[in-house]
């Protein structure tokens, strides 16, 4: 799309001081993932060459997090400003390079205004992204010519009042060529209010060069917004999830209130879904068509088939649902469960690590852990798979058409045969033949003259 490779540094020294988090800000999360992941994949949807990250207070916890990542690791020992975070970085720049200067704590910027940006720029050695804001507290102002040309930058702090009337403001997001930025910083100076290296003034530097600074506004003004406090977490959290709730139902979703809902990853979504308030997806989801989930359930990487109907406070977690099953409500799947086509499972049911075959069902208070379960089988209210001696797991495997009566202990490991019936109350650590009855109960008793304790008054 570009004639130049493009290079990024994203700046993620700053200590956030105004979170009171022992954590360093660009880690705080944001829709399931840190604030400068979001920043790092925007850098990588642009197939940018290389991607600097410029570290500082934390950086342990930085590399720890982002461990995965490719990219340079630029230390900012000493915060000296804007201007010293790039110098960090420009070891690795290239002359002939694009250079995107990005914020690790600005997450909302978007693929399509940073493409603007580096449009905007064509062929001269500069653009600013900038935006114009009704109150442009605290932001530094874009001072313009005669001719509408970008003159300067001037940081509020050091803004005159007829500057600080300007509404246009600088991002901090700009475009240059490497060659040039290298040689810039090294002659801006740190004569300022602040006494720090100020990134902006690379553009008077600029303009006393003869060079043209252009432009790009961006559209909407919350893709420029920071991160600095808890208060700005929340905000532009919603602002995401209100953002992905529009592309849902554009895409045929229906949301019963699209500001009780939250996408903490991706989703690909069929026809008619409806998702109930207080729902989340995390990680990577698939839903198929024709799926109601209900109020105040939970889905982390799982997979649901088509005409599936989930019930209320439900969680399913690295699961996969076949078609036409039924869940819920309070039921739990946990990693590695497997719901072949017609499964149900009821009320206060947990399954772990279980394959449940076609139209089995298991609908109340009970835990299956470790387990295969053949089709058409009835897990009775109460039942429990033994599957850990203390130490290790154990593999419980149940035939097809078994029933398995109420508030029955099976230990593991043990394997029900097909058509088996299991009697109610019983404890078994040995297998169960096909197409028979088996149980085990303590005799019942009765004792004679047998009268209930009562309070001495």
């Amino acid at each position: 799309m570009f004639d130049k490779q493009l290079q990024v540094i994203v700046l993620a020294a700053g200590k956030g001081t105004r979170m009171y988090s022992s954590k360093p800000k660009v880690l705080h999360g944001l829709a399931g993932k840190p604030l400068v992941q979001h920043v790092i994949d925007s850098a990588k949807a642009l197939s940018a060459e290389s991607i600097s990250l410029v570290y500082g207070h934390g950086g342990e916890q930085v590399k720890n997090m982002l461990k995965d990542e490719e990219l340079i690791w630029c230390e900012q020992k000493e915060q000296l400003g804007t201007g010293h975070a790039v110098q960090q970085a420009i070891e690795k720049i290239k002359d002939s390079s694009n250079v995107l200067i990005l914020y690790g704590d600005v997450p909302l910027l978007s693929k399509e205004t940073l493409e603007g940006l580096l449009e905007a720029k064509g062929k001269e050695s500069i653009a600013l992204l900038t935006a114009n804001l009704e109150n442009p507290t605290g932001y530094g102002r874009i001072v313009r010519n005669a001719n509408d040309i970008v003159e300067k930058i001037v940081e509020e702090k050091d803004a005159s009042e007829t500057i600080r009337e300007i509404t246009e403001v600088n991002s901090g997001v700009m475009a240059v060529d490497g060659d040039k930025l290298k040689l810039w910083l090294s002659k801006i100076g740190n004569n300022n209010a602040q006494g720090e290296y100020y990134l902006t003034d690379l553009i008077e530097l600029a303009v006393k060069e003869g060079e043209t600074v252009n432009s790009f506004i961006v559209e909407d003004n919350k893709e420029i917004e920071g991160i600095n406090n808890k208060i700005q977490l929340a905000d532009l959290e919603r602002e995401y999830q209100k953002r992905q709730a529009m592309i849902l139902m554009t895409k045929g979703v229906t949301l019963r209130d699209p500001n009780r809902f939250d996408l903490r990853g991706q989703v690909e979504v069929g026809q008619d879904v409806s998702i109930d308030i207080n729902v989340i997806l995390e990680g990577q989801c698939v839903i198929g068509n024709n799926v109601h989930i209900a109020a105040n359930t939970i889905l982390k990487d799982a997979v649901i088939g088509d005409n599936v109907e989930i019930l209320e406070n439900c969680i399913i977690e690295k699961s996969t649902v076949s078609n036409g099953c039924n869940i819920g409500p309070f039921a739990r799947l946990r990693p590695d469960t497997q719901l072949d086509e017609n499964a149900k499972v009821g009320n206060f049911v947990e399954i772990k690590k279980s394959h449940i075959a076609k139209g089995s069902k298991v609908n109340h208070l009970s835990y299956i852990g470790d387990t295969e379960m053949g089709e058409n089988v009835n897990i009775g209210a109460g039942t429990i798979t033994c599957n850990y001696d203390g130490a290790y797991k154990h593999l419980t495997k149940i035939g097809d058409n078994a029933f398995i009566g109420s508030n029955t202990a099976l230990v593991a490991p043990i394997e029900i045969g097909h058509g088996a019936t299991i009697g109610a109350g019983s404890t078994l650590n040995k297998d169960a033949e096909a197409d028979k009855l088996t149980f085990s109960r303590a005799p019942q008793k009765k004792i004679e003259g047998w009268k209930r304790p009562t309070k001495i008054k």
